[in-house]
């Protein structure tokens, strides 16, 4: 992996802590701000995964990327709908008890797993699919921090538990990334696993949040995300 690789899955893990920083300095965002980079947030990670991810990934396996896409996509419904309570981004305002946060860190940290497996993937299929990946993990880290810090704190942890909480998850993506170097199957099809996890997180994840709310600012959000991504991914081309 590359030394860029691991300083780009460092500064995503971080993302993550400054999430719970948020929620545990009480200095959270109003919901409508959120709901607003949420949306952003699905329409940039939507981009990333259909017009980079998941091409390159059939460009180099062909149809055995598309099985590896929808496995992808299939574990992270099981970690987070199936064997695990359903849960939403953003500050958790419901009492919960401490079994359902801990269940939703364990979760979250496979998916965060699976954000340091993109990262490395991507920068390996090159630079320009790599900084588009981590522009698109680092949007939606802020929010996840955010959502395990406060099911910790509404779970009646304290808030050095919930500010740890966070921080595993980050770790967890600097050992997806690391993972991705050292073991093979990763190494050969994270991009296609990853490209899956990213279908999931924005489209099932990110996407339903947000869609029932009314106001036009939600889909000028979402598109404007969609535009963000086709303008960086011109920019970096160029580079």
């Amino acid at each position: 992996m590359s030394v860029t690789a691991l300083i780009a899955a460092i500064a995503a893990a971080l993302a993550n802590v400054l999430g719970a920083a948020l929620v545990t300095g009480r200095r959270v965002w109003s919901p409508r701000d959120l709901d607003m980079m949420i949306a952003f947030s699905g329409g940039f990670m939507i981009s990333v995964a259909v017009v980079d991810m998941i091409p390159d990934a059939i460009t180099t396996h062909g149809a055995a990327a598309g099985w590896m896409v929808l496995i992808g996509y299939l574990a992270v419904h099981l970690t987070q709908h199936t064997l695990i309570p359903h849960f939403h981004f953003g500050e958790e305002t419901h009492q919960v008890t401490r079994a359902v946060g801990i269940s939703a860190l364990i979760g979250l940290m496979l998916h965060m797993l699976m954000d340091g497996v993109a990262i490395a993937s991507g920068f390996a299929a090159g630079s320009t699919v790599g900084s588009l990946v981590v522009a698109a993990i680092i949007l939606h880290k802020l929010p996840e921090g955010s959502t395990v810090s406060s099911l910790f704190l509404a779970a009646g942890f304290h808030r050095r538990n919930a500010l740890g909480a966070a921080a595993l998850l980050g770790l967890a993506t600097v050992v997806g990334a690391l993972l991705t170097v050292s073991f093979a199957p990763l190494s050969e099809y994270g991009l296609a696993l990853s490209g899956g996890v990213t279908v999931y997180v924005a489209a099932s994840n990110l996407v339903p949040e947000f869609q029932h709310k009314h106001g036009w600012r939600f889909p000028v959000a979402f598109f404007g995300g969609c535009v963000a991504f086709g303008a960086g991914h011109a920019l970096l081309a160029m580079v």
